[in-house]
C-alpha cells in the first residue's frame, strides 16, 4: 500500500515541476516614444495614415521624400506620420506602424506638404470621419502642397479642398469618384494631375512618379533624376501621362 501511495505523489510533483520549468513570465516595460527629428529650415511633410492604409501609396512617396536628406545644397524634407492615435496602426497588407504624431492631441509641426495615401475605407467609413476631415481642412490653409495617391483623393474631395481644381484617382474608381462628387472636375487616363497646389495621382507604383514630379518642381531635374536613380527608377516626365494646369 505504501508504494501505491508514494508513486502517485511523486508523479504529481514531477509533472508540476515540468510545468513550472516551461512557464515563461514576460514583464512588460514601457518604452519611451522617439519623436522624429524635425530639423529647422526644411520642408515638413506629413503622411496621414490609418488602419487599412495601403503600403505602396505610403512607402513610395515616403522613400522619395526621405531620400532628399542625402542630397546636398537643397532644402530637404522632414518626413513624419500623423494619425488619430499613437497606438500601432495596421496597413492593409499587415505591416504595423507607430504613428509619429496624434493629430487629435499632439502639437504637430506646421505641415508644408500633406500626403494622403490610399486606405481601405476611403470610399466609405473614412469619409464620415469629421475629425480627420477637419484636420485636412486646417492643414490646407497653410500647406504649400496637398497631395493624394489612389483613393486618397476621395478624402481630399470630401474635405472640400478639391472643389475648384481638377483631380484624378485610381483608374477603376474614376466612375465612383465622378458619381460621388459630381461637381468636381475629374481627369482620367493620366497618372497624376497638378492643379494649383494640389497633386492627385492614380496611385500604386505610379505614386513614385507623382512624388518625383513634386521633387522636380522643388529642386529641379538634376536632383529628381538623382533621387530616381537611387531607387533604380527611370524618371522621365515626358513619358508619364499627366496633366499640369498652370
Amino acid at each position: 500500500m505504501k508504494k501505491l501511495i508514494i508513486i502517485p505523489i511523486l508523479l504529481f510533483f514531477a509533472v508540476m515541476g515540468c510545468k513550472k520549468n516551461t512557464t515563461t513570465i514576460v514583464k512588460s516595460k514601457k518604452i519611451d516614444r522617439v519623436k522624429p527629428d524635425i530639423k529647422p529650415n526644411q520642408y515638413n511633410v506629413g503622411f496621414l495614415i490609418m488602419n487599412g492604409t495601403y503600403n505602396t501609396e505610403l512607402t513610395a512617396p515616403f522613400d522619395i521624400f526621405q531620400h532628399t536628406i542625402f542630397r546636398k545644397n537643397i532644402k530637404a524634407m522632414n518626413v513624419f506620420t500623423v494619425a488619430n492615435t499613437l497606438k500601432p496602426i495596421k496597413t492593409f497588407e499587415g505591416i504595423r506602424i507607430l504613428p509619429d504624431f496624434d493629430y487629435t492631441k499632439d502639437t504637430i509641426p506646421k505641415i508644408d506638404i500633406l500626403v494622403v495615401p490610399s486606405a481601405e475605407h476611403h470610399l466609405d467609413s473614412d469619409l464620415k470621419d469629421t475629425i480627420m476631415l477637419n484636420f485636412i481642412k486646417k492643414v490646407d490653409k497653410e500647406a504649400l502642397f496637398m497631395t493624394s495617391h489612389c483613393d486618397g483623393a476621395f478624402v481630399l474631395a470630401k474635405a472640400g479642398v478639391l472643389d475648384s481644381v481638377t483631380s484624378t484617382t485610381f483608374p477603376s474608381d474614376i466612375g465612383t469618384y465622378k458619381k460621388m462628387f459630381p461637381n468636381l472636375k475629374v481627369k482620367d487616363s493620366v497618372l497624376f494631375v497638378h492643379d494649383k497646389k494640389y497633386i492627385t495621382s492614380a496611385g500604386g507604383a505610379k505614386s513614385f512618379e507623382a512624388a518625383l514630379y513634386l521633387c522636380e518642381i522643388l529642386y529641379g531635374k538634376e536632383v529628381a533624376d538623382a533621387l530616381a536613380g537611387g531607387l533604380v527608377i527611370n524618371w522621365d516626365i515626358t513619358t508619364v501621362p499627366h496633366l499640369i494646369i498652370p
